[in-house]
């Protein structure tokens, strides 16, 4: 793999990554401590490709980018409901008035986040952490909050917007991007390709260097988005090995098929090192040394509980595994053939 640059623009700055394509970076308070974001040329003016977290900063940041192009905005792009890459989005688009383009599971899915969990209780997440054989101490403390925090981030989401679909065609200015549609990390992710520019924006779909979240949350624990996942990144090799990848996260890159073939490979390591664990009953606590070598916070605990659910629904599926819910409440998984 090549990498385009050595390092990311600072954020408020612009970069010229591609043909008619800039590149900016907005800041995030996560470990994972940036975003990249895209401004694609259309006509006289810019068509914004995600939008950063909604805070007064990254509101701050885009002023100066406005400022700085030389066109209006002329749309808003974007590729998944998660607030690093919405955050913004509505308020760019009702600002400007401009189309906001998202595909159909993710506009609603952000509707519905921003309105919490509307007094709804909080047992299902509750009982999901518990049958992960979380201690209840850390079962609390991840099911507290009125699931509000969503909106706290994200602008209030545009009340119309243009729909995308998977090989539709958008046409920016003289320039046709093609809708691909990647799922797993998100219900339905898009991405843009540019078959004369060579260039792909892949937001978190394909990112080099670290690996998207493929998880099972809580609302809705049965998901199999490792399969979602490993359907739909192979299609990707059919596109040029040398396009130009511009991922949400770390850098632009050349490089494409052996990126896909080492996120496929990731994920059946963690597949064979999971089977391989059951040879005896394990809960998803239990299996979480296996797939993550470092110390979790809790934050970052949602994210893995939800990855590991993710693996092991997706072997028990496959009858590799069975799963069986013990005296405690905890679900326990064991090779197919082992009797518990």
């Amino acid at each position: 793999m090549q990498y385009l640059a050595d390092k990311q623009p600072e954020p408020g700055e612009v970069f010229e990554i591609a043909d008619g394509v800039l590149w900016l970076t907005m800041p995030l308070p996560f470990e994972l401590d940036h975003i990249n974001l895209y401004l694609i040329k259309d006509g006289d003016g810019w068509v914004v490709v995600d939008t950063g977290i909604g805070t007064t900063t990254t509101k701050k940041l885009w002023q100066q980018i406005f400022k700085k192009i030389d066109g209006r905005i002329t749309g808003v792009v974007v590729t998944h409901l998660h607030p690093d890459h919405v955050g913004l989005g509505g308020w760019i688009a009702d600002e400007f008035n401009v189309p906001f383009y998202m595909s159909q599971t993710e506009y609603f899915t952000a509707r519905a986040f921003c309105a919490g969990k509307n007094g709804a209780p909080n047992q299902r997440d509750i009982d999901y952490y518990n049958r992960a054989g979380l201690d209840k101490e850390l079962v609390e403390k991840l099911t507290q909050g009125d699931g509000k925090g969503f909106s706290q981030v994200v602008s209030p989401i545009p009340m119309s917007y243009t729909r995308l679909k998977h090989n539709d065609t958008l046409l920016f200015g003289s320039s046709q991007w093609q809708v691909l549609i990647g799922r797993g990390h998100s219900p339905e992710h898009a991405c843009l390709y540019n078959a004369n520019k060579g260039v792909l924006i892949s937001g978190d779909h394909i990112l080099p260097m670290i690996t998207p979240n493929i998880g099972a949350y809580s609302t809705e624990p049965e998901a199999l988005t490792l399969n979602d996942y490993l359907t739909t990144l192979p299609p990707f090799k059919a596109l040029p090995e040398n396009t130009v990848v511009l991922p949400a996260h770390k850098l632009p890159f050349v490089g494409l098929h052996e990126r896909v073939d080492e996120l496929l490979s990731h994920h059946h390591k963690h597949l064979d090192a999971l089977t391989e664990a059951c040879h005896t009953p394990q809960s998803i606590s239990d299996l979480l040394p296996i797939m993550f070598k470092r110390e979790l916070s809790s934050r970052n605990m949602v994210f893995a509980v939800a990855e590991c659910y993710a693996h092991m629904n997706y072997l028990v599926a496959n009858n590799t595994l069975k799963r069986t819910l013990d005296d405690r409440g905890i679900y326990k998984f064991c090779g197919a053939t082992v009797n518990v």
